[in-house]
């Protein structure tokens, strides 16, 4: 009879303890973030001051990667650009502010950084001309349309009528605006033609210094030994960095400091933030 009991008492243990570890699974975090040459996560990882991300992070490589993946995971975690936000995912406050444009430019969030285009002594005058058109009033309305904070500018642009094709190449993040500065140049200069291609902050930085392309697009800064190659780089729009999570999850916000502890590892169950 005791043994019974006892047999009895060990099969509910183990099944309690089964049950608690399904429970367990079902709201593990699922840390997704981007691969290593990617300028978002650079900034992303520089803000947040995450000394290394987890090696249980899966690894996206582009924005609409990021965003799928998260769309499919309902326990996922993830981070995009502001202009890159859609009504298939849903953004959470950081520090009780939400990521938006008027939150950015009035200092209430503070997930941002600049994006940038980048170019060497080579820059033909196409180039030269598609950045003027960036950098005037002009190209700022286009920024400010679509969905990005402006930089502040007074020049204004005038057609040069040049002909001729350049070739931009770069982060995945700035490539949305600079795809809307390059529907509105064209119409101005209908014999430019525009080539936009999409990867990430690093590849577009080394595709000007190789030389296969005119214009490269970055989401973070230069670094010290791509400035001494002869590299520059120019904001042409200011960007939040939003955190994202699956449109199911119930949390809408969370502190810096859960995101660090979040993406490195150290939080790894929703449960631990609901408590």
């Amino acid at each position: 009879m005791k043994k019974t009991i006892l047999s009895v008492f060990i099969l509910l243990l183990i099944l309690c303890l089964a049950g608690c570890k399904n429970n367990e699974r079902k709201t593990a975090v699922t840390v997704i973030s981007r691969e290593d040459g990617s300028g978002t996560k650079t900034a992303f990882e520089d803000i947040f001051k995450i000394e290394q991300t987890t090696v249980n992070a899966e690894i996206t490589n582009s924005t609409a990667v990021m965003i799928n993946t998260v769309i499919g995971d309902k326990n996922s975690i993830g981070y995009i650009s502001l202009g890159a936000i859609n009504p298939d995912i849903k953004t959470i406050k950081i520090d009780g502010s939400e990521c938006s444009a008027q939150n950015i430019k009035n200092g209430s969030y503070k997930i941002k950084r600049s994006l940038n285009i980048v170019t060497d002594e080579r820059i033909n005058d196409i180039a030269k001309d598609f950045i003027k058109f960036s950098l005037s009033k002009e190209g700022q309305a286009v920024v400010e349309k679509s969905g990005y904070i402006s930089i502040d500018t007074k020049e204004q642009y005038n057609s040069a009528n040049l002909s001729g094709e350049i070739t931009v190449s770069g982060s995945s993040s700035v490539a949305p605006v600079v795809e809307k500065l390059k529907e509105e140049y064209i119409k101005l200069n209908p014999n430019v033609t525009i080539e936009i291609h999409q990867n990430d902050s690093t590849t577009g930085i080394g595709s000007i210094i190789e030389g296969i392309a005119d214009i490269g697009m970055a989401s973070r800064e230069l670094k010290n030994s791509e400035i001494k190659k002869g590299l520059s780089s120019k904001p042409i729009a200011l960007d939040g960095i939003a955190i994202i999570v699956n449109k199911k999850n119930p949390c809408d916000e969370l502190s810096s400091e859960q995101i660090n502890k979040i993406f490195s590892g150290i939080i790894t169950n929703w449960n631990e933030l609901r408590n």
